[in-house]
């Protein structure tokens, strides 16, 4: 029997494992149960593929993800594993034609919705086949505390019971404490392995900024990426075609996606942005994008997530291949106003006191001028060990901390002395002074506040008023014309018991590692982009499914002359190193020549 560090190597073109990969295998060998946090990109579906290719009859991974199915079976049949899929985006006979290679030991890994688990007789005709054993993925999905409950994979508490003395393995990329039990709970899993990896991504830069024009801002940062892959997130569908549609008439070629759209169109939309055809995609928070490429560099987000898990999980299809990616939020407090409107609409009370935590631990996140990847890691129950990650604005010196406890004093005086009964326009005018018929008419212009800001501008004093209400000193009232109210912590500032620090981003590009800051060749870079795009073509699978981008990377830098020296490049295994070798092993040979001819 082969052992699983040499199929790690020969099949997946890895030289040694990463994380507690080789303990879940092992796990998974031994017919055993597991619960598995992996962040995204930490490799958790080499966990379940590699086994299949180990262990007599036909692994099962149940996942909701319709739409990234297809991709995984096709990175699977890449390295050599004989997979299908079955779902609802079949036809008739393509689904027919699946069963018949199940029924003839064809297919060694199979990918299910679990839609398609719960069907009447559909878990004992898999019975029928010898399960190895079962993977579920997204397995927050079952629980009610997960960001992205799903009643459909409640059935799947029932798959222990059904399936017996298979082996199940639960797979996620976030969830809490809390959520880990209710999973564990839920599936009946028996005296599983526990493997909770870190969730730092560490090639993840953080950033926020406050939303003013969200168009132009995202438009700036795409154009800062213009030649790499991002996904825009949008709250609703009119904001995702209404991004598409401006980022297009700027020479940027982008694409919606949102339930909205048919499924045909959806599906093409997403096939172009896998296959490189367009550089941006733009999608909705709300209905969730299954996507395994790993080249994409960038992640902005033009409205607040609901919660730190959608967040992170967002967040976290940046940087799969391990290079560095930025993901920058623009906040708003109205946003913040938008999600409590639907959150009040929820009839049950925990569940609304649970959607009202999820969304204070998400503006904190946003406002809160403390490290943004301690706060991520210390959300789910991790502990950052140095004081500076390096890796978010707040850390790399992007951002300048100023003291203005004096100012904000000066706003929230006049704020109380009006008896907190006026909206931020007319406060900033009472501080600044201006002679207006409002402030004549309820002789403000008698108040010992007025005037007293004179020599700063009034931009100056409604971005004040913005970072008073984003640290949650003032509170701004729902309705039309919303009110100011002075907080708690606003208090404590007005009465001199704390101090008001205020952040403003500087240009710093040093202080954050880009792709395409890492050293390279780029001629040669883009040869080999070039002829991994014609592989792809070829083929008829994305790019990054031919070689990740940090291949390429470590290709330019090694410069291998011959299929052994290939080998030792990560990701270059031998079925590889079979389809695509010799057309990369020529191209750097010439690279070579023509850079020095006499060598």
């Amino acid at each position: 029997m082969m052992q699983p560090e040499q199929i790690l190597k020969d099949k997946f073109g890895f030289s040694e494992f990463r994380y507690d990969q080789k303990q879940i295998i092992d796990t998974v060998l031994n017919r055993k149960d597991a619960f598995v946090l992996m962040p995204t990109g930490g490799g958790k579906s080499l966990c379940y593929q590699l086994p299949a290719l180990l262990m007599p009859g036909l692994a099962v991974v149940i996942s909701p993800l319709i739409a990234l199915m297809k991709d995984q079976v096709d990175a699977a049949r890449e390295l050599g594993v004989e997979a299908e899929y079955l779902n609802s985006s079949l036809s008739r006979d393509e689904y027919r034609g699946v069963l018949v290679k199940l029924k003839r030991g064809q297919v060694r890994l199979l990918y299910i919705s679990p839609e398609r688990f719960a069907l009447d007789g559909f878990s004992q005709s898999l019975l029928d086949l010898s399960i190895s054993y079962v993977a579920i993925d997204e397995a927050h999905c079952i629980s009610e505390w997960g960001h992205d409950f799903r009643p459909d994979y409640l059935n799947l508490s029932l798959i222990t019971e059904k399936l017996h003395a298979v082996p199940v393995v639960a797979f996620t990329a976030t969830a809490t404490i809390r959520v880990q039990g209710d999973i564990v709970s839920r599936l009946k899993l028996r005296d599983p392995l526990f493997v909770r990896a870190s969730f730092d991504r560490k090639n993840l830069y953080y950033r926020v900024e406050r939303k003013s024009d969200v168009l132009d801002q995202v438009l700036k940062a795409v154009q800062q990426r213009q030649d790499e892959s991002g996904i825009i997130y949008r709250t609703t569908r009119k904001a995702v075609e209404e991004t598409a549609v401006f980022l297009a008439g700027h020479s940027i070629p982008a694409l919606p996606y949102h339930a909205g759209l048919s499924d045909e169109l959806r599906r093409d939309n997403q096939d172009k942005f896998k296959k490189d055809e367009v550089r941006v995609i733009v999608a909705t928070i709300a209905f969730g994008m299954g996507i395994d490429k790993s080249n994409i560099r960038y992640i902005v987000h033009g409205d607040l997530p609901r919660s730190l898990d959608a967040y992170y999980q967002e967040t976290g299809r940046a940087g799969r291949d391990g290079d560095p990616a930025t993901c920058l939020l623009l906040f708003s407090r109205g946003d913040s106003g938008k999600i409590s409107y639907f959150i009040n609409q929820v009839e049950d009370e925990a569940e609304r006191k649970r959607g009202y935590a999820q969304l204070s631990r998400m503006i904190s996140y946003a406002t809160v001028n403390v490290c943004r990847r301690k706060q991520i890691l210390n959300y789910f129950g991790e502990e950052y060990p140095r004081e500076n990650c390096a890796g978010c604005d707040l850390c790399s010196g992007e951002v300048r901390k100023t003291e203005a406890t004096r100012s904000a004093q000066m706003i929230l005086s006049a704020v109380a002395r009006t008896g907190e009964h006026f909206g931020a326009g007319h406060i900033v005018d009472i501080v600044q002074g201006a002679d207006t018929k409002k402030i004549r008419g309820f002789r403000h212009h008698l108040l010992k506040t007025y005037g007293v800001g004179r020599e700063q501008s009034k931009s100056y004093w409604r971005s004040l008023v913005d970072d008073l209400i984003h640290q949650g000193c003032l509170q701004r009232t729902e309705g039309k014309y919303p009110l100011l109210k002075i907080s708690e912590r606003g208090t404590r500032i007005l009465l001199g018991e704390e101090e008001f620090i205020v952040i403003e981003h500087v240009q710093n590009r040093k202080a954050r590692l880009r792709s395409e800051d890492l050293p390279v060749d780029e001629p040669l870079f883009e040869k080999l982009k070039s002829i991994r795009l014609a592989c792809a073509r070829k083929r008829n699978i994305p790019a990054y499914m031919v070689f990740s981008d940090r291949t390429l990377r470590e290709m330019c830098r090694v410069l291998p002359l011959d299929e052994s020296s290939l080998l030792g490049i990560t990701g270059v295994g031998e079925r590889k190193l079979s389809q695509y070798g010799s057309s990369f092993l020529k191209a750097i040979a010439g690279h070579i020549e023509a850079v020095e001819p006499d060598a």
